[in-house]
């Protein structure tokens, strides 16, 4: 890839990298994300692609557009243990790649600049991960794009292990939609967390921070990206943010618990609707109660029936495998 999209420019800078894309059926995605990638001033040292076994053309676009593809059963993919072998690749590829950054199928990077923006933070050593900012896709709705701005707001920051006092559990905030990681740190703090039903990025942010490690959200850094979730998927997506806060209870605790994000983003959306889209305060009130009673539910799923939690759950495919005994159940 880094010869279809600017080789001289890759060769002489310091930090080599790696774009890494996890797909399932991404055909829809493939010409925005390509032109967007193609658009960069610096190009990937490697582009590896990890599809699901798409039934679509995935896999040959992207062989097409340059990339390393690496085909894997579905049943294979969980999103910690996927992300950990990719990383592997990637060093088997070039053992001398500096940083991984990982972006989602329907992310597409918003600036020419992007990468080099996001990547330029680990000219600071003490950086181990970095994220950009995520914007509302063109199109999306006022609630669709609260998700993003309350998340992701228009100034940078580093934060360490000790601003928990300041930021609480948004202290280890993070997203693999759109982050890199320098490799080093990520190996030296134990890899992506195996065994949660999702929050892998959240799960090794905080690992990282714990090992000394220092994080930062790069807001000039942006991809598009947003979903335009049903009630019935925010209350499902909810459930396994539960069952994944469950997972980590113990290192949620160095950080402080997740409740009062939730109050801040539940006022703060409102404060918004009120300016932007009064008369659907009303449906973001509604949504936002089955996001809680998903979340609660989520928390205590150790104490549901299997075939209830698999209903319930988003990633169902992680109840039907050997990854739910990883859960407890």
């Amino acid at each position: 890839m880094a010869g279809t999209i600017g080789r001289e420019a890759a060769e002489k800078r310091r930090t080599r990298f790696a774009v890494i894309v996890p797909i399932l059926n991404a055909e829809q995605d493939t010409h925005a994300f390509l032109a967007a990638l193609r658009r960069q001033t610096l190009a990937p040292d490697i582009f590896l692609i990890i599809d699901s076994s798409s039934t679509d053309r995935s896999v040959e676009i992207f062989a097409n557009a340059g990339a390393t593809v690496h085909v894997i059963p579905r049943s294979e993919f969980n999103h910690a243990d996927t992300r950990q072998m990719a990383v592997e690749m990637a060093l088997q590829m070039a053992g001398n790649v500096d940083v991984a950054v990982f972006l989602t199928q329907d992310a597409v990077l918003a600036g020419a600049d992007s990468l080099a923006l996001l990547l330029a933070a680990f000219d600071d050593a003490e950086i181990g991960i970095a994220y950009g900012r995520q914007l509302p896709r063109r199109g999306a709705d006022a609630l669709e794009s609260y998700v993003r701005l309350f998340n992701y707001p228009g100034h940078s920051e580093i934060r360490s292990f000790e601003d928990r006092k300041k930021y609480g559990f948004r202290t280890c905030f993070f997203s693999n939609s759109y982050a890199a990681y320098r490799i080093q740190a990520l190996k030296k703090a134990g890899g992506f967390p195996s065994g949660l039903i999702l929050g892998e990025d959240v799960g090794a942010s905080a690992n990282m921070l714990l090992d000394g490690w220092k994080l930062a959200y790069i807001a000039e850094s942006c991809v598009f990206h947003s979903h335009a979730y049903s009630a019935g998927a925010y209350f499902r997506r909810s459930f396994d943010i539960g069952v994944q806060h469950t997972q980590m209870r113990d290192k949620i605790r160095q950080f402080g618990g997740p409740e009062k994000m939730g109050i801040r983003y539940v006022v703060a959306e409102a404060g918004y609707l009120m300016r932007h889209a009064p008369l659907r305060i009303p449906e973001a009130l509604g949504r936002n109660f089955l996001r809680y009673i998903g979340y609660r539910l989520g928390r205590i799923y150790r104490s549901l029936p299997l075939s209830l939690v698999r209903k319930l759950s988003m990633h169902r495919s992680f109840w039907a495998n050997g990854m739910r005994k990883t859960a407890g159940i």
